[in-house]
């Protein structure tokens, strides 16, 4: 592709050299660049592309773009000036690998929880329905049935790009994926259509980057403000910022509720830890879901697929055959009888609504034994919170190490504690092994209880000074069941 073919849709730049030389590749990683590829340099949080320009030039970069003109100027490479390059680059790698949600109809989840659920469970329905389908997940992406392992909960703009236009060309026609509001605030959907969004609910997490519960809402709310005409919104008018999120939409607005009129409600009639009984715009389902969070996931997952255009009975009867997502409310059972459930959670809310399931079914016929933790440079105000719902709610609360990183595994847990008073701290032990952790609860538990593992879900490693160590809940449960 040729360089001003390439920079046509990404808006104003002067260009230094020719705009008419071979493009073969665009990369954001200086390290990744082949000869004959466009380095787009730009300013991260944690270092700035403009510093590995010569890095780029030295590798084979015939283009440059960037925000300021390098001192020194290689001779047969052109630089393109743009005056914000996180803006520009995803409207760059859309047009590289040919406009892919032109031939696909894209839907993105976001909010603080539901999302890997909302967009998986699409992703199974419309396979089951018998279409070629994309998902962009925390857990894994996959085209159709090939899994692409992930990094983040969104790719960077050119790997995106380069996923969804793999979706096209293998003839995708959906495509779900979950929006952070990360991806939103640092521009990774630019260039991106949508056919769909959908919002879950808005509690406290990611406040280590954007620093207020409002600079949050207001990344979230972007995505809604960003939706074309033809496309539709679907939010939870049982959250309080519901329908803030789509008041500035051009998008068709509908809404989903176990509480109130909406377009696609719900009524908890049933459950148990093998699933619940639910009443979804007056029709009976049973589903192998547990909690009422994640009836609110399978009405937003209804509620989709009804606006994309399938039939109500045919959507009722893919979810009664759906299965839980890996690593969210993951439900074991050991040989002594008691339950041992392993959740994501990792928010206060999180927690609180697994915690609230699990009491939903018990119904004060069994203990609540909870171990927890909170990651490692990441939002500290948190965890004095979660340390608080925990013994709220549990008998018994084990408080460990989840993804330390950088942090020292002992300081996580102090700040956990500094929450509690000195009744509070009767229920609690810490155990900064996770593994001896686990086991503890799994030694206190009798039959009728249930263990909540939260935190990890799905992550099979833990994350300590920046090396990943093999660890999967599952498999430490699982492990100390056999013997």
């Amino acid at each position: 592709m040729l360089l001003k073919e390439l920079l046509q849709t990404a808006g104003k730049y002067e260009i230094y050299g020719s705009d008419e030389i071979e493009i073969n590749g665009i990369e954001i990683d200086s390290r990744k660049i082949k000869d004959g590829n466009a380095f787009i340099a730009i300013k991260g949080t944690q270092t700035d592309g403009h510093d590995y320009i010569s890095k780029a030039i030295e590798l084979g970069a015939k283009a440059i773009v960037c925000e300021k003109l390098p001192e020194s100027i290689a001779e047969g490479v052109s630089y393109a000036i743009f005056n914000d390059t996180e803006d520009a680059v995803g409207k760059i790698a859309t047009t590289f690998y040919g406009n892919p949600t032109e031939k696909l109809d894209l839907v993105g989840v976001t909010g603080t929880n539901g999302k890997t659920t909302i967009a998986t469970l699409l992703y199974n329905m419309f396979r089951a329905f018998g279409y070629k389908v994309g998902l962009i997940s925390t857990v894994c992406n996959y085209i159709d049935g090939e899994a692409i392992p992930t990094e983040h909960t969104t790719p960077d703009p050119i790997t995106l790009n380069q996923l969804l236009g793999r979706m096209a060309d293998e003839g995708c026609k959906y495509a779900f994926m979950e929006v952070s509001s990360h991806s939103v605030a640092q521009k990774r959907i630019g260039g991106l259509k949508f056919a769909g969004g959908i919002f879950t609910n808005l509690t406290r997490d990611h406040l280590d980057y954007h620093k207020t519960v409002e600079n949050y809402l207001k990344a979230k709310k972007a995505f809604f403000d960003g939706l074309p005409k033809t496309a539709f919104a679907l939010t939870n008018a049982d959250d309080k910022n519901g329908m803030v999120m789509v008041q500035n939409t051009k998008a068709k607005v509908a809404t989903y509720s176990l509480r109130t009129m909406a377009d696609f409600k719900g009524k908890v009639l049933e459950d148990g830890f093998e699933g619940m009984l639910l009443d979804i715009n007056n029709t009976e389902v049973n589903v192998q879901f547990i909690g009422r969070f994640n009836a609110y996931n399978l009405l937003a997952v209804y509620g989709a697929a009804n606006l994309i255009g399938k039939k109500p009975e045919d959507i009722l009867l893919q979810l009664s055959t759906l299965k839980p997502v890996s690593g969210r409310f993951d439900s074991l059972r050991s040989p002594e009888g008691y339950t041992a459930i392993v959740d994501y959670a990792h928010t206060p809310d999180a927690l609180t609504n697994v915690l609230d399931a699990i009491h939903d079914v018990l119904k004060g016929k069994g203990k609540v034994i909870t171990v927890v933790g909170a990651g490692g440079n990441r939002d500290k105000g948190k965890r004095p919170i979660m340390a608080k719902e925990s013994v709220r709610q549990s008998d018994k609360v084990i408080i460990t190490s989840d993804n330390p990183r950088f942090e020292e595994p002992q300081d996580i847990i102090n700040d956990m504690l500094a929450g509690l008073n000195k009744d509070e701290m009767k229920k609690v032990v810490a155990i900064t092994d996770r593994k001896e952790a686990i086991r503890t609860a799994c030694m206190m538990a009798s039959q009728g209880d249930v263990i909540l593992i939260a935190g990890k879900g799905h992550e099979n490693y833990q994350d300590i000074k920046g090396v990943k160590y093999h660890f999967d809940d599952k498999e430490i449960v699982r492990e100390i069941f056999a013997n």
